[in-house]
C-alpha cells in the first residue's frame, strides 16, 4: 500500500516569485513518497504563475499555501483583489501577458477561486502528484 503524507505549508507570505518557488520546492521536497520530477516542475511552474498573478493584478501581496493529497497536490494563492482572474488573448508582440491562466486551467485536475472572508480571494489548482 502507497503512503503519502499530508503536509500542509501554512499560508505564509513572501516578496517575490522566488520566494514562493523556494517555500514550494522546500514543501515537495519532504514529501513521501516524493513527488516525481515532472510534477515537481508542473507545482513549480503553477506556483510561479499564480504568485506572478496576485504580484501583477492583486496589488503585490499574496500568501502561498500548499497541499499533499494522495493523487495531487493543492496550490493556493491568496491575494487582497477581489477579482478572478480572466481569460484573455495573448500578447504575441507587446509582451502584456495573457497566457498564465491558460496554462494554469490545463495542468490543473481542477481550479477554483473562493472569495476571501475580507473581500479578496483565493485561487487554488488541484495539479498531478
Amino acid at each position: 500500500m502507497d503512503t503519502v503524507s499530508a503536509n500542509a505549508a501554512p499560508a505564509r507570505t513572501g516578496r517575490s516569485v522566488a520566494d514562493a518557488r523556494l517555500d514550494a520546492r522546500a514543501f515537495l521536497g519532504g514529501l513521501l513518497p516524493p513527488v516525481a520530477s515532472e510534477a515537481a516542475d508542473t507545482v513549480l511552474l503553477v506556483v510561479s504563475e499564480l504568485v506572478t498573478n496576485a504580484l501583477r493584478h492583486a496589488g503585490g501581496t499574496w500568501a502561498l499555501e500548499l497541499t499533499a493529497h494522495p493523487d495531487g497536490i493543492e496550490v493556493a494563492v491568496h491575494d487582497p483583489s477581489p477579482q478572478t482572474p480572466r481569460l484573455r488573448n495573448p500578447d504575441l508582440n507587446g509582451g502584456t501577458g495573457g497566457f498564465g491562466w491558460p496554462l494554469v486551467t490545463r495542468l490543473a485536475y481542477t481550479t477554483a477561486v473562493t472569495p476571501g472572508p475580507s473581500g479578496g480571494k483565493t485561487v487554488s489548482a488541484l495539479l498531478p502528484r
